[in-house]
């Protein structure tokens, strides 16, 4: 179109120059009529050259209007999506935040939920203790925390240890607070004899008549008194806080043999006190008289 401008805007030109005056000048010069005649032939092309140029100028610029209107409508549309993209995106961003939002509460959630199952868990294991030790308790006759206040005597002195079964007293006025085969605290470790809580320095009794074959520090038993009682029985006595007795001494039944202590790394003062056979321990409970 702009091709088409230039040329159409210079054919104008001359025309405006020229005027009609070509004309005029084929008519009065006198010329040959035929050439005269091809000459006004020649000016009819042009003259309907330019009327081609003109419309098809018209019809170009008809159709840049056309074409700018369309394209207005289009860069319309394409603002209007713009717009509504935006909005969109907007959204889609509060939906990002909500969802954030969303994710966080449920991580609290399921960390509140993790801390509850684990207390519950807890609990259970608790529990699950506490029925164990209910268990244990329940069998033995008279379970609990036994509390003894009979003490040995030498009524049995002359009978044969292994007679004594069912008829022993316990060596210390106390409570027993462990028994035999139950775990130590914090530990897997079982207890092989009883562990009677007593007050500090209150004596000692041997369960039986026998002889001192051990009286001494041991670790992890403080101060520690072994008495044979014959035909491989061993009563053992430890934790103490003094020894009355050294190793040969021959007891009777009931005799004192050492103080309650704590020597043996216990927090509460009392006897550890064991029955042995051929080395290896068994429960003192079933050799009790008194349950």
């Amino acid at each position: 179109m702009q091709a088409q401008q230039r040329g159409l805007g210079k054919m104008l030109y001359r025309l405006y120059v020229g005027g009609d005056e070509e004309y005029l000048k084929l008519l009065l010069d006198g010329r040959d009529p035929n050439r005269t005649a091809r000459e006004v032939r020649y000016y009819g092309y042009l003259s309907r050259e330019r009327a081609t140029r003109i419309q098809t100028m018209r019809s170009n610029l008809a159709l840049l209007h056309a074409t700018t209107l369309q394209a207005r409508q289009k860069s319309a549309e394409i603002a209007m999506l713009q717009a509504e993209q935006k909005r969109q995106q907007s959204g889609l961003e509060k939906d990002k935040r909500a969802r954030r939002q969303v994710l966080v509460k449920i991580a609290v959630q399921l960390k509140q939920q993790r801390r509850e199952i684990g207390r519950l868990q807890r609990d259970e294991i608790r529990l699950a203790q506490l029925l164990e030790k209910l268990a244990s308790v329940l069998a033995h006759p008279g379970g609990g925390l036994l509390s003894n206040e009979k003490l040995p005597d030498d009524r049995f002195d002359g009978d044969p240890f292994e007679q004594l079964k069912g008829k022993l007293a316990l060596p210390v006025k106390g409570v027993v607070s462990n028994r035999f085969g139950s775990a130590r605290p914090d530990s897997t470790v079982l207890w092989k004899g009883l562990f009677l809580r007593a007050a500090p320095n209150q004596p000692v009794k041997s369960v039986a008549a026998g002889r001192v074959v051990f009286a001494d520090w041991l670790r992890g038993f403080g101060n520690l008194l072994i008495v044979d009682h014959g035909k491989g029985y061993m009563s053992l006595y430890g934790n103490n806080e003094t020894l009355y007795r050294q190793v040969g001494d021959v007891l009777r039944g009931g005799d004192t043999v050492a103080a309650v202590g704590n020597t043996g790394g216990n927090e509460d003062s009392g006897l550890y006190f064991e029955l042995r056979h051929e080395g290896k321990p068994f429960d003192p409970m079933r050799w009790v008289a008194a349950k």
